[in-house]
């Protein structure tokens, strides 16, 4: 056949374990040359003060209403506008350890209960599933 090459003596003794292998140590060899060295003057977000992170964090979010009362449609204008307002709890938000995701969780289950029972169920085993789930 045309273009058909017959693998060379070499090529046919090695099983598919031995390449595998092969590749192996061609890929560990490649990443063990090309992973570059963290550079020392940024710090990971980790290893900042959190002082510092936290006036990041109010930083860029007066930044970003700045520009979206400027540059953005009105619908965008309007919700910039409402994190101006109340621009200490959303910067709280943004920088506090805390973290009410776990009473969303509950919420989101109760009312995933509430609705599976909608029409079909009383109150009663209602409060039952909730309490007992």
């Amino acid at each position: 056949m045309k273009g058909f090459r017959s693998p060379g003596p070499a090529q046919s003794s090695k099983t598919c374990h031995q390449h595998r292998s092969c590749l192996r140590k061609r890929a560990e060899e490649e990443t063990e040359t090309e992973v570059p060295e963290p550079s020392p003057v940024l710090l990971p977000p980790a290893a900042l003060p959190r002082s510092q992170i936290i006036e990041r964090a109010e930083y860029l979010l007066l930044e970003w209403i700045r520009q979206a009362e400027q540059d953005t449609p009105k619908p965008m204008r309007g919700f910039a506008g409402l994190l101006r307002q109340d621009l200490d709890a959303d910067t709280a938000g943004l920088t506090l350890p805390w973290s009410s995701g776990v009473v969303e969780g509950h919420v989101n289950r109760v009312k995933t209960l509430k609705r599976a029972t909608y029409g079909r169920a009383s109150f009663e085993l209602l409060r039952t599933r909730i309490l007992t789930q």
